[in-house]
C-alpha cells in the first residue's frame, strides 16, 4: 500500500465513458487515497458521455475519435476554471 500525502488542492476529473480508465473505479481510487492522507481539499468529478479526452460522445470507442470534431469539451474548460478560480 502506498503511503500518500498529498496535501495540495486537487481535482480529479474522469469522462463516464473513458475506456483507457474506468471513471468510477480511478475516481474512487482518488478519494480512498485523498481520505486517507487527510486531504480535505479536493474534488472528483465525473462528466456524463465523455471519452478520454474529455469530449462529447456517444460511445467512447476509440473508434469514434476521428470523428469527433470538438478539442474538449466548454463544460469540462468552465469546471476546470471555476474550480481554479474558488482556490
Amino acid at each position: 500500500m502506498l503511503n500518500i500525502k498529498i496535501k495540495i488542492p486537487v481535482l480529479a476529473i474522469n469522462g463516464s465513458l473513458d475506456f483507457q480508465v474506468p471513471a468510477k473505479d480511478n475516481l474512487a481510487a482518488i478519494k480512498n487515497s485523498l481520505t486517507r492522507a487527510k486531504n480535505k481539499n479536493f474534488e472528483t468529478y465525473e462528466f456524463e458521455g465523455m471519452n478520454h479526452l474529455f469530449q462529447e460522445c456517444k460511445t467512447g470507442a476509440f473508434s469514434e475519435y476521428s470523428e469527433i470534431e470538438q478539442t474538449i469539451s466548454p463544460k469540462v474548460l468552465d469546471k476546470m476554471s471555476a474550480w481554479i478560480l474558488k482556490k
